[in-house]
Parts: C-alpha cells; sequence; structure tokens
C-alpha cells in the first residue's frame, strides 16, 4: 500500500498541499476543507505537513458504531462514508495521529481519501516535502528526515556518534 510521506526538512510553509486538497474535495480553495494540515512552530522555525497515514490496524474503523470508515480494497486507503457517519466524533478521539477532522457543516468526521490513489497535495507539494511512496518506504524517509531536522535544530547528535 502506498501512503504519503512527509519530509518536514523539505517543507517550505507554501500550503499548496492544503490548497490542492481543499479544492480537490469542494472545489474551493478554502483550507479549513483540507485533509492535510500545515502546522508551523515559529519559534523553532519549523513547519510539517500532517496527514493520514491510513494505519494498518485503524483504530478509527473500530471504533466507529455506524461502521462509516472502512478501507478501500484498490487504494488501500482509510476512507470515511459521509453518507453513514453518525457524526459522534469516535474516531478522531481514537486517531492516534490526529487526522480526522470535524466538518462543522456537514456533521461528519472527515480525512485524507488518498484522493483515490493520486493524491494531489503529492502533486502540488513544490518543494518535495510530500512523497506518495510504498508504506515500508515512508517509515525510514520519516525517521531519516526527522533525525537530520533534529540534529540541525538542537546541535543533537546521533546515538553511537
Amino acid at each position: 500500500m502506498r501512503i504519503v510521506a512527509v519530509d518536514p526538512t523539505s517543507c517550505v510553509a507554501c500550503r499548496n498541499c492544503e490548497y490542492a486538497c481543499a479544492f480537490k474535495q469542494t472545489g474551493d480553495f478554502d483550507t479549513k476543507a483540507s485533509n492535510i494540515r500545515v502546522n508551523f512552530y515559529p519559534e523553532e522555525r519549523v513547519c510539517i505537513p500532517w496527514t493520514c497515514v491510513h494505519c494498518g490496524e485503524g483504530w478509527c474503523m473500530e471504533i466507529c458504531p455506524a461502521g462509516a470508515i472502512l478501507r478501500n480494497p484498490e487504494t488501500g486507503a482509510v476512507e470515511i462514508d459521509a453518507k453513514r457517519c453518525a457524526g459522534c466524533k469516535m474516531c478522531l478521539l481514537a486517531c492516534p495521529t490526529g487526522s480526522i477532522h470535524f466538518d462543522k457543516v456537514e456533521l461528519v468526521s472527515k480525512k485524507c481519501d488518498l484522493c483515490g490513489g493520486d493524491p494531489s497535495c503529492v502533486k502540488f507539494c513544490t518543494s518535495g516535502a510530500l512523497q506518495f511512496v510504498e508504506e515500508d518506504e515512508a517509515y525510514s524517509f520519516r525517521r531519516e528526515s526527522l533525525d537530520a531536522k533534529l540534529i540541525r535544530l538542537f546541535g543533537l547528535t546521533k546515538r553511537g556518534s
């Protein structure tokens, strides 16, 4: 399965990913509708895009009382069926990455659906901070990029160095 991997060392805070996602989801550029968020940490001068990693053991799927969260057999994406969503927000509480948000207008939970296997956020990421990669590649990619960022920002050294 492929997921969106994030390299925080490459993010330039352009927010193109948020705009592309919002437009794909709603036809509008209102970033409140985006299923990816760029988190800003101004004191550390860091920005980190954040989106669903489509967990193998999706806690959101397990806790949903309406059975509205299912894995797409074609893309492997964990998706929310808005027609079945009861709006209870249990999935928000269960998500270990905080990647689900609640639409206060439609009264349903929303999250990344990988745009049917062709994520718009990745296509419009100008810096290459977002990559659509196989799941096993993503974790090493993230760990290495996070290590590099922490070493640079805080003058840390790797263990054993």
